[in-house]
């Protein structure tokens, strides 16, 4: 089996890959597409991960594992990371769709902060152009009142 198929390890970067032993998946009945076959079919995914008890985060260099656990922490469910596929007909499109949407969201929290910015100063046009477009609005405005006796 390839490393993306629904059943492999799941890789997320070159520094985490994620075993399938540590990946629980849940299957119910989907309310989605699929006419008559849905009453039958549990195409409904849901895939559970911990990362409090993943080897392969403990794996990870230590400033790595702070932050992923870090800015996962707001979106755990009971100590787990709960992703739910049910927009495809097919049981098997769903796992490989929530494993794309765990491991995007586990890159995503793995990236490094954004840079911090630099402050500016807004440029003598932009200034002006500013003004300038308050100062019309505020003649529209001047005009919609009633005229001073």
């Amino acid at each position: 089996m390839s490393d993306d198929s629904a059943y492999g390890p799941l890789r997320v970067s070159d520094a985490l890959v994620i075993g399938p032993e540590e990946l629980r998946w849940r299957f119910s009945r989907s309310s989605g597409p699929g006419g008559q076959g849905v009453n039958t079919a549990d195409s409904r995914v849901e895939l559970t991960w911990e990362p409090a008890t993943s080897t392969a985060v403990a794996g990870l260099p230590e400033p790595l594992r702070e932050r992923l656990l870090q800015r996962l922490a707001p979106t755990l469910v009971n100590g787990a990371v709960v992703v739910a596929a049910s927009t495809q007909r097919a049981q098997l499109r769903n796992r490989d769709e929530a494993r794309t949407r765990l491991a995007a969201q586990l890159r995503a929290a793995l990236a490094p902060p954004p840079r911090s910015r630099r402050p500016t100063r807004p440029t003598r046009g932009s200034v002006e152009r500013r003004l300038g477009a308050k100062s019309v609005r505020a003649r529209v405005k001047a005009q919609r009142r009633r005229p001073v006796d």
